[in-house]
């Protein structure tokens, strides 16, 4: 099954690497490519310096001002925040909303691998699940892609907030973020802020299509895997799904819209569908700012 899933990852690899390259401009490299500045040496302070790069505490030790030199990022870290909470078991069930997600971050993650950039993993319900730390070669990626698939979440439940700090704690410098959730969740709007403002962040908003439009059934019993409790619903009711696409509707807005002030992309992904031509979009963006 495991290598099943394998070559899955590398055909759709495959098409999003042909489809970038087709422009006639720039490659699949630039998807990936290194961002920000790290430090490299310290040399004396010349007339004409920017006075925002002297090392002070090098310099109060009285041998002279001398200022930071800073190099380009060559290494690039690319990192995956993966929800596998309970609420991501939604979905027909050949093909759920947590499996969704396990395939684009695996996807992703060869890229990644692919471009010489170092891949790590966080997955979280609200608990730390399961943490990769940052590493580069095939070898690497085929044991982070193993270790993605075969897991099994400890907790049923979320709490993207902590998930979120974790990252923020983890990450030193300034890496590309990936971040697949069904954002099932409240008060964690203050801490994607910040991971926007501190890296370069994509959010995945993996959803299906039943959380906005529920088959007319009558009433049927709901269950929630993360309250693990069952309750009964009128699945035929106008003002029930109405209400659901709007609440639905309503965290899709206000997550995009929370992206869109803190210069974080922003992708919508239906589950039970082919999610390959939206992250080839994404990236025939993403190349050309």
């Amino acid at each position: 099954m495991f290598q099943d899933f394998l070559t899955k990852l590398r055909q759709y690899e495959i098409r999003i690497r042909k489809a970038v390259n087709s422009e006639r401009h720039g490659n699949f490299h630039s998807v990936f490519k290194g961002s920000g500045l790290e430090f490299d040496d310290l040399r004396l302070y010349q007339y004409g310096d920017d006075v925002r790069a002297i090392d002070w505490n090098t310099s109060a030790k009285g041998h002279g001002t001398y200022i930071k030199i800073f190099k380009e990022e060559k290494e690039q870290t690319v990192f995956f925040v993966v929800d596998v909470s309970a609420s991501q078991e939604v979905g027909d069930q050949t093909r759920l909303k947590i499996d969704a997600a396990k395939e684009i971050c695996g996807v992703l993650a060869l890229s990644a691998i692919e471009e010489a950039s170092r891949v790590g993993l966080l997955c979280f319900s609200d608990q730390k699940e399961r943490y990769i730390r940052p590493s580069d070669g095939m070898k690497h990626a085929y044991g982070f892609i193993s270790e993605l698939y075969k897991l099994t979440p400890g907790s049923p439940r979320t709490n993207l907030s902590e998930a979120i700090l974790l990252t923020l704690n983890v990450l030193k410098r300034r890496s590309l973020v990936f971040m697949i959730s069904d954002f099932i969740d409240d008060g964690y709007e203050h801490n994607l802020k910040a991971l926007a403002r501190k890296h370069d962040l994509i959010v995945i908003h993996v959803h299906d299509m039943r959380e906005t439009n529920l088959p007319k059934l009558g009433i049927i019993p709901i269950y929630d895997a993360e309250k693990q409790v069952r309750k009964w619903v009128n699945a035929s009711s106008t003002l029930y799904r109405e209400a659901m696409r709007q609440r639905f509707q309503a965290r899709r807005e206000m997550l995009e819209k929370l992206c869109r002030q803190n210069r974080a992309d922003y992708l919508s992904l239906d589950a039970g569908e082919d999610y390959v031509p939206a992250l080839i979009k994404l990236f025939r963006v993403r190349r050309f700012n």
